[in-house]
């Protein structure tokens, strides 16, 4: 562990110092995000799990900075410019920014204007114009320049002193960081149409002639802009009042009023326009930029916890429907486990209408597989397939609309091919609906975030940052519920704390081979499962009817032995401690604190033994769209209809209402006599709600919703 870096990570999270060191050693030790914040609070104070997040994605930024300047440093050296001074400052400097500027002028360029004036000669004249001594005559000096191998006339000699001077300027700090501060304090962003494309790009019309504050350019209007940009509709600047700018710079640099001095202020102000200016205008652009993704990315990561974390409907036999009218709807019976009974394909709808057997067949199906719950995708046939089955009038048959959001993904994808190999991927979108409403975590995890539809300009921002934050996410999530080592898909496995691709088929290979596991123990038995990584996994995976009753919770197995040990003192079972809360009370945790249990993870073991293994998640709740509107053109203004939340961004939330469009509720719209800075106070992921609809706009496709009923 770099010392160092512990009071810089202190100062970066505003965490303490010791719960960092333990963190960050914990961190280099293998352990994951989710079992130090779970079971190892002794040693971080308790921190969050977001807390050691952050302490990890701030540690994996110090470590790339490390190599950055073992980079710059053997640049340097190489060149035989690194002296001690230079590699203290280097070595002691934790900004990102501030090393660029040290580095800044011994990086490797390409041949420049200043590089072809040293060429003929002329640093000494430039380190003679920046003396600005008045009492030495320039045109005295310039006749040394003009020769053969030098400058031909007295302006080239000039011109390129200039050059020279120009580019030490670009590269000094102090002139950088004017500039920065003026840019932090007044820089403005501007988007204008690119001439002749107005036609083409009318959807970015809001951006054809835009300015504002770079400081309060919210992160959906850089990203729009910017995606303009990208496809060749918009021209987009940030700049700052260039005068004032240069103003500063000679203010800095320019002594006296002699020749020199004015060769100097043209230098600065060529400087500032040609290599300053273009420079910090691309730094800010690329802080704008890494600001706007890190809030669109937030966003995402939070509208993905939140249709993750979405209420299941447990273990229930199910119907799942995908919707269609030409190719008809592709049915499958699933049982509790989500495992395929059954599929078959009916036309309910036109243009290939059998709409009696299709009656007759579900009828059917539902009566000779026991169906509880009928699961229909919400996409193209969804309103139509769900009158059809709301009018069988089926009793004790609960129906759903489901987000099919990326069910045509899952079914072309690996995942899909390899646990349905015989079926098409018809069958396998429909089983997809069936089983996201059974338990939306375990079947959402199989499919790409980004195609989850809950995102805002996800393909426009870093990628790789915005697979790392989903991930962590994902990993959060699933960990936070648990999962059922018997059941779980191999794809679901790979997110439990400690475990990977390889493990996770390791253990499903296991389970197919030898049957269900009896014992969180017998995980030991897995291929490759080593004790660290069972240490890591163990306390997340349940087993339900296992050898030991604290196999189906999420107390860890290393904490068995305290659990025994108060039942002995007891005089009870573990199981009768887990059954009987008045047995539970007269515990006290204080006994049984050691040097390596200590309070935080006994009040978390007598949570857990009064509910074991419970899910987080709520309860799900039925649902039903009005059955006044079925098309946009339905939809009218003073309408008041029933909605589910759907996406959430830092401008709104958009709403399913019913029809293919989805209504958006405006941060303006959210709450009477108030202003909503984050939807999320507002709204969830999921919610059902009631909404008022303010405005249909039938060309652009738009519905406008509040509130504010």
């Amino acid at each position: 562990m770099n010392t160092a870096y512990i009071s810089i990570l202190s100062r970066t999270t505003g965490i303490g110092e010791r719960q960092v060191k333990n963190t960050v050693e914990l961190l280099e030790s293998g352990c994951t995000v989710p079992f130090i914040s779970r079971y190892r609070k002794e040693a971080t104070g308790s921190l969050d799990e977001v807390q050691v997040a952050t302490i990890s994605t701030e540690l994996e930024k110090l470590n790339e900075l490390s190599k950055r300047k073992e980079t710059i440093l053997s640049t340097i050296e190489e060149q035989g410019k690194l002296t001690d001074d230079l590699r203290h400052r280097i070595e002691g400097c934790w900004d990102a920014t501030e090393l660029e500027d040290i580095y800044a002028p011994y990086k490797p360029h390409r041949r420049t204007r200043a590089d072809m004036a040293r060429e003929k000669g002329l640093e000494p004249l430039a380190d003679f114009l920046m003396k600005q001594n008045p009492y030495l005559s320039l045109q005295r000096e310039l006749p040394k320049y003009i020769r053969k191998e030098g400058a031909a006339d007295a302006e080239e000699a000039l011109q390129g002193a200039r050059d020279i001077i120009a580019e030490r300027i670009s590269v000094d700090e102090g002139a950088r960081n004017i500039l920065r501060s003026r840019f932090r304090r007044s820089a403005a962003i501007r988007s204008k149409v690119v001439k002749g494309k107005e036609s083409e790009a009318i959807k970015y019309r809001d951006w054809f002639d835009f300015s504002e504050p770079l400081s309060r350019c919210a992160s959906h209007r850089l990203l729009a802009m910017r995606r303009g940009e990208t496809e060749g509709f918009l021209r987009v600047n940030i700049s700052i009042d260039a005068d004032e700018a240069a103003d500063a710079l000679v203010h800095r640099f320019v002594r006296g009023r002699c020749d020199a001095s004015s060769q100097v202020e043209q230098a600065v102000r060529d400087s500032c326009k040609r290599l300053l200016m273009p420079s910090i205008e691309n730094e800010f652009a690329a802080l704008s930029a890494e600001k706007a993704d890190a809030e669109a990315i937030r966003i995402f990561a939070k509208n993905l916890e939140q249709l993750l974390m979405a209420s299941p409907l447990g273990e229930k036999r199910v119907m799942g429907i995908d919707p269609g009218f030409r190719t008809g709807c592709k049915v499958v019976c699933l049982d509790k486990d989500g495992t395929l009974l059954h599929n078959e394909t009916i036309f309910p709808h036109p243009p290939v209408s059998q709409h009696r057997q299709a009656e007759s067949k579900v009828v059917t199906l539902v009566h000779q597989y026991r169906i509880e719950t009928i699961a229909i995708g919400n996409g193209t046939a969804g309103r139509e397939t769900e009158a059809f089955i709301r009018g069988l009038h089926m009793k004790d048959v609960e129906v759903y609309s489901v987000n099919e959001d990326g069910a045509s993904i899952y079914s072309a994808s690996k995942t899909a091919r390899d646990e349905f190999p015989d079926y098409d991927v018809t069958v396998r979108g429909a089983v997809s609906i069936g089983r996201r409403l059974m338990d939306p975590l375990a079947e959402l995890v199989k499919i790409d975030a980004s195609s989850l539809g809950v995102g805002q300009y996800q393909k426009d921002v870093d990628q790789k940052q915005l697979k790392a934050s989903l991930d962590r996410t994902v990993e959060s999530c699933v960990n936070r519920v648990g999962v059922n080592v018997n059941t779980a898909s191999c794809h679901l496995l790979t997110y439990v704390s400690g475990l990977g691709p390889q493990l996770a088929g390791n253990i499903v290979e296991y389970r197919r081979e030898k049957g269900a596991f009896r014992s969180r123990q017998e995980l030991m038995k897995v291929s490759r499962m080593g004790p660290k990584a069972f240490e890591q996994c163990a306390g997340f995976l349940r087993i339900r009817g296992g050898e030991h009753p604290l196999d189906n919770s999420a107390v860890h197995p290393e904490s068995y032995a305290v659990v025994e040990k108060m039942a002995r003192d007891l005089g009870c079972t573990v199981e009768a401690l887990m059954k009987d809360a008045d047995l539970r009370k007269q515990i006290d945790l204080k006994r049984y604190v050691t040097d390596k249990v200590g309070l935080p993870t006994l009040t978390d073991i007598l949570s857990e033994l009064a509910r074991p293994g419970l899910d987080p998640r709520e309860q799900l709740h039925p649902f039903a769209f009005s059955d006044e509107v079925h098309r946009i053109e339905d939809v009218r203004s003073g309408m008041v209809l029933p909605g589910i939340v759907t996406n959430i961004t830092n401008f709104g939330a958009f709403v399913d209402i019913g029809v293919h469009t989805k209504g958006l509720i405006h941060v303006s719209e959210m709450a009477e006599g108030r202003f909503v800075s984050d939807p999320n106070e507002i709204v969830s992921i999921g919610q059902q709600l009631q909404v008022r609809v303010i405005d249909v706009d039938l060309e652009r496709s738009r519905i406008s919703l509040s509130l504010k009923l």
